[in-house]
């Protein structure tokens, strides 16, 4: 995706307002810390996957579960998978039971430089996750995340 569309795809999301639960957002240059402004304040989980990534798929009813019992802190799912496979995403998304969730895809070309933006030391490894308490300070994680851990997290003051 070219800088402008990238950028008009930014604009356009801020106008439209609040994306429907089941709508996949399209992340691009500046989707990380718009998406992180909008959250600003309350603790927030950002996990990153791809439909290729069994772990990824693995991780899922994890999410699903942790949203239920705690409703208070914000999941948001980012597929690493272009957004031109929406279907795909979708299908999966509601398969696994996190199609509510607030969804963004990939949806710029230059898929390492959005990786560098969320977190300059992150190669591409998934599953991917982002633990970020209501102060502003972020954890990050590799590999599969479990409802322990996220307790664990929620725990620290």
């Amino acid at each position: 995706m070219t800088g402008w569309r990238a950028a008009l795809a930014v604009l356009l999301l801020g106008l439209a307002g609040p994306a429907a639960a089941s709508e996949l957002r399209p992340f691009v240059a500046g989707s990380w810390s718009a998406l992180r402004t909008a959250h600003a304040g309350r603790p927030l989980v950002v996990g990153f996957w791809s439909q290729t990534c069994l772990p990824c798929l693995a991780e899922m009813p994890v999410w699903s579960r942790f949203v239920r019992s705690h409703p208070g802190v914000a999941v948001v799912l980012v597929a690493t998978d272009p957004l031109d496979e929406a279907d795909a995403l979708r299908r999966l998304l509601r398969r696994h039971g996190v199609e509510a969730l607030e969804n963004w895809a990939f949806a710029d070309d230059f898929v390492e430089s959005l990786r560098f933006e969320i977190d300059p030391d992150w190669r591409g490894e998934l599953p991917r996750s982002y633990l970020i308490a209501p102060s502003g300070t972020v954890t990050a994680i590799t590999g599969l995340m479990d409802e322990a851990r996220l307790r664990s997290w929620l725990a620290v003051p």
